[in-house]
């Protein structure tokens, strides 16, 4: 039984095709349009499908739309509509100045185009695909389709997300999101395959809209820079943290309400975006973050306490789940003794959660088929594919004998490389699969890759570790494949990494084992092997406004529009300079560093 998982509603449209349980590809429309989230989040977008994700996973599985059996949507719109449902008219105003809060629980002048374009989305799926995708498509009907169509409420989705293919055949489940249908926190218990709704946060109470609005306030873009915000906060201090401590009331059944943020009056003016970042907005990230951190930990001594004390495990989802600082203080100090988190918590997971749901709901079955070791969900490219792009495109490259030692080689003198092997990830975070690679010192490497990827300085880069390694550099490390905790670097090996150590001492580590991604873990011994140390800086491949690259056009048209050295991809390397490298060496006693063609083309 094929099911096939859409997220459309807000940002970070996705599709992810189940078979049986067990998940045979997920991947984020961006990657294939090359619009960063997909599309912004605002009603007139509503009607946008992940067309391109839904046809890769459909020719991963080699079959049309026409076989798949049940299509499920990670938003519900009927709750808000109520009595109207069944009517054929929606009001859309002109302007919108003077609407008031809709049953969405925010001002929204739009919400009858956004839940319009949401209840016909089966006719969008069928009527609207883009004709180069259409082959995959045909077939189908809308009354086919509408048949076999499930709306999966957005928080439920969420939480299957991060249980269904979670270790655990028990655990407390917290998903903590901007906005759902009309909750932004929930709390869950599963067993088995089944999902029980313990309590629940009506909008428009919300820490990760709370979140968003400082984002706004500090210069950066909502529902897109809110990791930016989480990194500025280690530079600041708890100046205003009485303040959002204020705004918060935490009450019984892990219920809260948050005041009016009135962030002008209080703090004066925002931060024009690209303008200067001065104390003040350290500050303010400090601060929030604080609060967001002691405020969920109290939500999580209630949920423990509210399933009975004794479950041991919690699972998270939501956008909140990707702040790695959070989940750290949640690991250390919370009542759980294990967390796993969906790597792909933010809005992009929901495809695969209301997939994995409605494929046990209808097989019925309370046995497990999935576990999710890794996220290299998305597409891949053999040698053969990348070779005749690269022969048809007419660029010089060669193939490398032996990649992991030739790369580790090349690493160990200093330079920075764009890494293209396997499967694409699902989720944000760049594993090992689609990654800009470099060496862990000298310190100065944080600032070159900042400039290659035209970021701002105070953006930290992270490290990705042999797993049998990690306690030995990191405080408290355990196996972190999705790279969501950050953790302490131990005093005595800062100066073997200096790069990957962030202002406060921490860094948000990656763990990888052979069994995960061989070719990333065989390169991170070679270069263990050369140089005593086995890190390596991993931060995503793709440079300033654009997603993470997808196929061998992505990355080459990356690599020679970046000042990145090299360009490893599947067995073949390109480089911008052949000779005249120039070496950079390291001692481990010195903590100072010397001077059919569519898929693959689109």
């Amino acid at each position: 039984m094929y099911s096939l998982g859409i997220n459309a509603a807000f940002h970070d449209p996705a599709a992810a095709l189940v078979k049986d349980g067990v998940v045979l590809a997920a991947a984020e429309e961006e990657r294939f349009t090359h619009i960063k989230h997909g599309k912004r989040p605002v009603p007139f977008s509503t009607w946008e499908l992940p067309y391109n994700a839904i046809d890769f996973c459909l020719k991963t599985a080699g079959i049309t739309l026409a076989d798949v059996d049940h299509i499920t949507y990670s938003f519900d719109p009927h709750p808000l509509l109520g009595e109207r449902s069944n009517a054929l008219t929606v009001e859309i105003p002109f302007r919108p100045e003077g609407v008031q809060a809709g049953i969405l629980g925010f001002q929204n002048p739009y919400e009858g185009l956004f839940l319009a374009s949401i209840l016909n989305a089966p006719g969008h799926l069928v009527d609207g695909v883009p004709l180069h995708l259409s082959k995959r498509f045909q077939g189908a009907t809308l009354e086919s389709v509408s048949q076999r169509w499930h709306f999966v409420n957005h928080h439920l989705a969420h939480a299957a997300s991060a249980f269904l293919p979670s270790p655990y055949e028990n655990a407390a489940v917290l998903v903590l999101d901007g906005r759902g249908e009309q909750v932004s926190t929930s709390y869950w218990m599963g067993n088995g395959n089944q999902m029980e709704l313990l309590s629940e946060v009506a909008l428009p109470h919300s820490l990760g809209l709370m979140y968003e609005q400082m984002t706004t306030y500090l210069g950066f873009l909502h529902s897109s820079d809110e990791y930016k915000v989480m990194a500025l906060a280690s530079f600041g201090k708890p100046e205003y943290v009485d303040y959002f401590r204020s705004l918060i009331q935490i009450d019984a059944n892990g219920q809260y309400t948050i005041a009016s943020l009135n962030l002008e009056q209080q703090f004066g003016p925002a931060r024009t975006k690209g303008g200067p970042l001065e104390a003040l907005h350290f500050d303010i990230a400090h601060s929030v973050q604080a609060v967001l951190e002691e405020t969920v930990l109290r939500l999580l001594n209630w949920l423990h306490e509210r399933v009975g004390g004794q479950v041991e495990n919690l699972c998270m989802a939501g956008g909140v789940a990707l702040n790695c600082v959070m989940n750290a203080r949640l690991r250390d100090r919370g009542p759980f003794k294990n967390i796993w988190i969906q790597p792909a918590a933010g809005d992009a997971g929901t495809a695969l959660g209301a997939a994995l749901w409605i494929d046990t709901q209808q097989r019925q079955t309370n046995e497990r088929a999935y576990e999710m070791e890794h996220a290299y969900l998305g597409p891949a490219y053999t040698d053969a594919e990348i070779e005749r792009f690269l022969q048809w495109s007419k660029l010089p490259y060669r193939k490398l004998d032996n990649v992991a030692q030739d790369v580790a080689e090349y690493l160990a003198e200093g330079h920075i490389i764009g890494w293209m092997q396997q499967g694409m990830e699902f989720g944000p975070r760049a594993l090992g699969a689609r990654s800009i690679l470099a060496p862990p010192f000298p310190a100065e490497m944080q600032g070159r890759l900042n400039d290659l990827k035209d970021r701002e300085d105070f953006r930290p880069v992270a490290p990705v570790v042999m797993e049998e390694y990690a306690a030995d550099y990191f405080v408290n490390a355990r196996k972190s494949p999705f790279m969501l905790f950050v953790n302490d670097v131990k005093d005595e090996k800062k100066p073997e990494i200096p790069a990957v150590t962030h202002t406060d001492g921490t860094a948000r580590i990656q763990t990888v084992n052979e069994g995960q991604n061989a070719p990333y873990y065989h390169l991170l011994k070679a270069f263990h092997s050369l140089t005593g140390v086995p890190i390596l800086v991993n931060t995503s491949f793709n440079t300033q406004g654009e997603p993470v690259v997808c196929s061998p056009r992505d990355a080459v048209e990356s690599f020679w529009t970046s000042p990145l050295d090299a360009l490893v991809i599947g067995s073949f390397m390109l480089e911008k300079t052949s000779t005249g490298r120039d070496t950079v060496t390291w001692s481990r006693s010195s903590e100072a560093v010397s001077k059919e063609f569519q898929p693959i083309f689109g």
